[in-house]
């Protein structure tokens, strides 16, 4: 009788090798792809670069990407996902660090822009005439032009009155520049009616509890072209992914 505990054991572990290769491999080419991308790639749009190297599913992807989440958790950078997808970026003790990159370069937002973006991002969607009656003063169509440029808001729709005018909202580069997922992810705000919750939701969208003391109330043209807030140029100029 053949003494069955004398029996070589079954080959797996040499099969679990091969596996964790395999997984080894789909974390390191999630890893190439997202530290490459100039922006943010979603599960589907990883599955599908990966399909003629080596096909995955999208449960295997996510599996990679917490596997790859973990390994910088103790680092620099953070692989973090926002709406448009996963990538990698600079962690947020770092920040002001890495912003001295592009400390020559002129801030490109005025007041005026940050308090329309406000307005848009918590009323949307909305006219720009709504938006002047909680500015008190004329949106001139540079500061949309160069939000639309940004590509931080758009037009979404059209109110059914005379005229037709436009309405905006925000976009998903908005979200991902930002860094949330969602709209529901940015700090709640009262409506804004005023100019006092006005000064809020640009504190809020700047990241701080109050509205700066230095700003001056805007006014007619000066508000397009009034100093830059720094937050604003750092919101700008801070790298959306590794290189």
């Amino acid at each position: 009788m053949t003494d069955e505990s004398a029996m070589p054991a079954p080959a797996e572990p040499a099969g679990g090798e091969a596996d964790a290769q395999i997984a080894e491999s789909l974390v390191r080419y999630i890893e190439a792809l997202l530290m490459a991308a100039e922006a943010p790639l979603s599960i589907d749009q990883l599955v599908r670069l990966l399909e003629t190297t080596e096909a995955v599913d999208r449960d295997q992807v996510r599996r990679a990407l917490a596997t790859l989440g973990e390994r910088y958790l103790d680092s620099a950078a953070d692989l973090v996902e926002v709406a448009g997808g996963w990538r990698f970026q600079v962690g947020p003790d770092y920040s002001m660090l890495v912003a001295r990159l592009w400390e020559e370069r002129p801030p490109k937002l005025s007041r005026a822009m940050l308090e329309t973006l406000a307005i848009i991002c918590y009323r949307q969607p909305l006219a720009r005439s709504d938006i002047e009656a909680v500015r008190g003063v004329s949106v001139s169509s540079g500061i949309v032009k160069t939000l639309t440029e940004y590509e931080w808001i758009k037009v979404v729709g059209y109110r059914d009155m005379p005229g037709r005018p436009a309405l905006y909202g925000t976009t998903q580069r908005f979200l991902d520049d930002f860094g949330v997922q969602r709209l529901s992810d940015l700090p709640s705000l009262p409506e804004i009616k005023d100019l006092d919750t006005l000064d809020a939701a640009v504190a809020r969208l700047q990241g701080s509890e109050s509205a700066p003391s230095e700003a001056e109330p805007p006014s007619g043209e000066d508000a397009e072209s009034g100093q830059a807030d720094a937050r604003a140029a750092e919101i700008e100029d801070r790298p959306r992914d590794l290189e």
